[in-house]
């Protein structure tokens, strides 16, 4: 595998933002979350669960809600406004005031013509949707208490709605209430205290049910409008609810951190009558679970853990395979830290601001393992603050260190840094070309002479930079025309290549020379997550989310040999069955058949010139290897060595001079920075 002297930085604060609301979109298989600092990311749940688009979020901008309308994605808060997003281009489409006062929640009907909220003044407000833009149609029965929760019958013609200390169902067609039933404190409850009624979910049968404050889960009959059965799920709150899309099963999200599922069976064989029956509780969070949504072989649950837990309900799943394994992401499905590769400079991304730090340096040499001695301290140079409400979406730092760049949604900002031993100063570049107005994706060339730019329908701009300024040179477009956002972007050494990743899952290469596009890479089935362009062969070897690698020869326009063999011999199911996405490839001068990769918990070497490995095959076999003589560990060998000494792995980057920088961020420092969870009592304490 080969020695490496490692930076092991841990002084990167990123702290993932809470979660507040889920939408799954049965469709299109894609699975929409919304985090409290506003920003929006959209997964798609049969690959891998890939982090498909990342929506940055705006200051002061608060997601409540989320709702799917065909393939249009729309979200309201406690600001008042109506979201529809751009999901091509990966932005915010327009905002428009409900003026109804803060929204606490959104939701669209299932023939897809009408979006419904609910607002602090208590209204429910019905919008019809256009084809352009969702237009205000009117408002329903004015209530006294603000709308809390609402949910609509799968026919359309009427919505329920959670309220302080009740439940109103609605006509559509008239607007008027045609139901109001109150729901119970709760036995030992102060009468002060009002029951919020957190969640409803309206069924096809006519029953309702609700989540409360009091930790009730309640069915209601609306044809009666009375209670039929109340289920005691938790001292604490329910916070969400979620039916199957056969209404077979359903599941609550309580502030204890717990997952309760529900099903719809008959308590006596071959007997039709059926009822609501708690059958599992799932414990994967350790505070409040805002969200949850049950997808087709899935719960999916997020709150203020910040993470996203897919848990397969293995009654639902013929195969077992990678898909039925417990899934948890923690980390963004995209690179926040760059590397100034040639100056020892790290450049952190957090959603305000940027941080520029220096390397420490250490002496001498050690045993394997071994910690060195830090001769040199890491340290900050520089933190840039975000002008505006909008938050990054992308940012780079130049090989040499001396340009930063940084784009919002709205702004596109560079900066030449020039670094006089301790002395830093900054310049910002004020006149940029037109064209570089904001960008999906930032990445320099491998001499820091040009800037790439992905803008919008799959196009890079490439802008030259020298001590006079940027310059705009050409725009580089696809010859397939897809409109697609860019998410990857990587340069060859020399300066002659360029690579780029769509979420069409188009990947396009152009010749820099010529500024015209070269060829097309054969479009595969799951998305790319990393790749690379190899400075020695000029191959371009990419990551994809199902664990699949290809490499493909720029020059010949086809995949290489060793790319062939490993799609006809397999990948080892230990690799395949891998749940986290690789995140960077990169490439070792001294080996030129080294391909170095990393996902959030490995580091791994391939060797190229060694046999791949078979399922019989030891796959994580270094430790037995070291106990073979040479000759033994020659037949033993195979292609994947895989190092998990790092845990919780953001960035891993090779140095000039063969050291490793790996940037961890440890779970144990984020759960120390979350709000403390609801006390529980446990047993013998």
């Amino acid at each position: 595998m080969g020695e490496f002297k490692v930076h092991r930085v841990r002084f990167f604060d990123y702290m993932p933002s809470g979660i507040r609301a889920l939408a799954f979109n049965q469709d299109t298989e894609r699975m929409a979350v919304a985090r409290m600092d506003g920003s929006v990311e959209v997964f798609h749940c049969s690959d891998r669960f890939f982090q498909e688009k990342i929506i940055p979020g705006r200051e002061q901008c608060g997601i409540e809600g989320l709702s799917w309308v065909g393939e249009r994605l729309f979200s309201a808060g406690l600001n008042g406004g109506i979201t529809e997003y751009d999901l091509t281009n990966q932005k915010v489409k327009y905002t428009i005031d409900a003026y109804g006062g803060p929204i606490w929640t959104i939701t669209g009907n299932q023939q897809g013509t009408h979006l419904a909220v609910g607002c602090e003044d208590g209204t429910v407000k019905l919008f019809e949707v256009n084809e352009d833009q969702i237009q205000f149609e009117r408002n329903l029965d004015r209530q006294k208490s603000r709308i809390i929760s609402l949910s609509w019958h799968p026919s359309g013609s009427k919505i329920a709605a959670g309220m302080m200390d009740m439940i109103q169902v609605f006509n559509v067609e008239t607007g008027h209430s045609i139901h109001r039933m109150l729901a119970d404190r709760g036995a030992g409850t102060s009468r002060s205290k009002e029951c919020v009624v957190w969640s409803v979910v309206y069924l096809s049968d006519g029953t309702i049910i609700t989540g409360d404050s009091v930790g009730m889960v309640k069915l209601w009959d609306d044809q009666t409008g009375t209670l039929i059965k109340s289920h005691n799920v938790t001292k604490c709150d329910v916070l969400a609810l979620s039916v199957s899309q056969n209404e077979d099963s359903l599941v609550a999200g309580t502030s204890e951190g717990i997952v309760v599922q529900f099903q719809f069976v008959s308590m006596v064989l071959e007997k039709d009558d059926k009822e609501w029956v708690r059958t599992r509780t799932f414990r994967n969070h350790t505070h409040d679970i805002r969200a949850v949504a049950e997808i087709t072989t899935a719960v999916v649950s997020g709150g203020m853990d910040a993470q996203l837990v897919v848990r397969p309900l293995l009654d639902k799943i013929e195969v077992r395979s990678a898909a039925s394994a417990l899934r948890k992401i923690h980390f963004p499905h995209r690179r926040l830290v760059s590397c100034a590769r040639k100056s020892g400079l790290m450049l952190f991304q957090y959603p305000g601001h940027l941080e520029l730090w220096r390397l420490g340096e250490s002496e001498g040499k050690g045993t394997p393992g071994s910690s060195l001695f830090v001769k040199r301290n890491p340290e900050k140079l520089l933190q840039l603050k975000v002008k505006g409400e909008d938050h990054i979406r992308c940012s780079a730092v130049s090989p040499c260190g001396g340009w930063i760049v940084y784009s919002t949604a709205s702004t596109l900002r560079l900066y030449r840094l020039h670094c006089d031993n301790n002395n830093i100063s900054i310049t910002k570049i004020s006149k940029l070309p037109k064209v570089l107005s904001s960008a999906n994706q930032l990445c320099f060339s491998s001499d820091s002479s040009h800037l790439f730019s992905a803008s919008a329908q799959s196009s890079v701009h490439i802008a030259s930079l020298s001590q006079s300024g940027c310059k705009f040179v050409g725009t580089l477009k696809p010859k397939s025309g897809s409109h697609q956002a860019i998410h990857l972007l990587a340069a060859s050494e020399d300066g002659k290549w360029l690579a780029s990743a769509n979420s069409d899952h188009e990947v396009h290469i152009y010749n820099l020379q010529t500024q015209k596009a070269h060829c097309t890479v054969p479009v595969y089935s799951s998305a790319v997550t990393a790749m690379g362009i190899h400075p020695a062969t000029n191959c371009l070897f990419m990551m994809h989310a199902d664990q699949q690698m290809f490499e493909y020869s720029i020059e010949q326009k086809q995949y290489t040999d060793w790319s062939r063999t490993v799609q006809r011999k397999g990948l080892h199911r230990f690799w395949v069955e891998r749940d986290t996405p690789c995140l960077n490839v990169m490439f070792n001068p001294q080996n030129p058949s080294h391909v170095i990769l990393h996902d959030m918990y490995m580091l791994c070497i391939i060797d190229q010139s060694l046999p791949l490995p078979d399922d019989k095959t030891q796959f994580y076999n270094q430790l037995t290897l070291k106990s073979l003589t040479e000759e033994q560990r020659k037949s033993q060998s195979h292609a994947f060595k895989v190092c998990k000494t790092f845990k919780d792995i953001l960035c891993v980057e090779l140095m000039p001079d063969q050291s490793l920088v790996v940037v961890e961020r440890p779970l144990e420092d984020i759960a120390t920075q979350l709000p403390a969870p609801i006390k529980q009592k446990k047993f013998a304490t």
